[in-house]
């Protein structure tokens, strides 16, 4: 009886979070619920975003008043974003793998404490500071190496072929992202792997197993839960990234990317990069248009995390082999 209490505090606190969520959830679909009935499905599967004009008097269309030539459509937003996370996944993981077991099992526990401490310090930088270091170091080295040697290895293969251009894009925004994404995935996996019971080790070793076997055969099928709640971690990182992908990103409006070096915008940046812009429409129109791409980030990050649970859950009735 005396635990009551207790417990019941806890359980308000535990509420507090799904609470939250589903409070921002009431208020953004409240807020650009006007967008959303007035641009329907055009709105993700259009390509055009157009403000209008904003200085002659709004029209009414489909019972809205919204200036003249307003045309909003994000699916040129959704594939940078979907594009951007993608890229930055596939070059993060690997690279994140490899740090965390070098991390676990390539170093004394002396040197491994401080490199430990500055993985997880690169997480702590703020995004701008990745975004300013893009802009000054990384888009210059784009356009100049990077991105030839890409070409000439790649060439073949139509998304790695094309103009390079000046270093702002795909490509730039990818890399910057992985960056962040590599801290946290790495992070979590090392945790991962030096909890793997010793047990588990020794009975590889006891087989015959050499350390790079005992690694690949045995540690990491004994985190794979471990890996891909990381990875999907890193993902939902990188899917709401703003100030390092606006500062790289190039920030192409209605244009579709037609190769890795292209510009793009994201939504998140792009949110960040039209709101002044919006908020200059005496009809409201944009900034709930806006809101409603808050929206569906929103749900598509949900979305990943549930797939993320579906496979976590999946991965742990899977057994090692």
């Amino acid at each position: 009886m005396k635990l009551r209490p207790f417990r019941t505090v806890l359980v308000l606190i535990t509420s507090l979070i799904p609470l939250a969520l589903l409070a921002i959830l009431v208020f953004l679909a409240r807020y650009s619920w006007p967008a959303l009935t007035f641009n329907g499905w055009h709105f993700v599967t259009g390509h055009l975003w157009d403000l209008g004009n904003l200085y002659a008097d709004p029209v009414k269309r489909h019972g809205v008043l919204v200036p003249i030539g307003a045309n909003y459509g994000i699916l040129v937003f959704i594939v940078g974003t979907l594009l951007t996370s993608a890229i930055a996944l596939l070059i993060a993981i690997p690279v994140s793998i490899g740090v965390a077991v070098f991390l676990a099992e390539g170093l004394r526990s002396n040197v491994r404490v401080v490199l430990s401490f500055v993985v997880e310090l690169l997480a702590a930088v703020p995004s701008v500071v990745y975004g300013l270091w893009g802009y000054a170091v990384l888009t210059p080295l784009v356009s100049r190496t990077i991105g030839p040697a890409l070409r000439t290895v790649l060439g073949f293969i139509p998304f790695f072929s094309g103009s390079i251009g000046s270093g702002y894009g795909l490509l730039a925004a990818s890399i910057v992202l992985a960056l962040m994404v590599v801290p946290i995935i790495a992070a979590t996996v090392r945790d991962a792997l030096a909890r793997v019971p010793s047990e588990t080790k020794e009975a590889a070793y006891a087989m015959g197993a050499t350390h790079f076997e005992v690694v690949r055969r045995a540690m990491l099928p004994a985190v794979r839960t471990n890996i891909i709640g990381a990875c999907i971690l890193g993902l939902g990182r990188a899917l709401g990234e703003t100030m390092a992908v606006l500062m790289v990103s190039g920030g192409a409006l209605n244009y579709f990317p037609d190769n890795i070096y292209s510009p793009i915008t994201t939504m998140a940046s792009f949110i960040v990069s039209q709101l002044d812009s919006a908020m200059q429409d005496p009809t409201g129109m944009a900034v709930r248009s806006l809101a409603e791409i808050a929206l569906i980030l929103f749900i598509i990050s949900v979305i990943t995390n549930i797939i993320a649970r579906l496979l976590t859950g999946t991965a742990r009735n899977v057994s090692p082999t």
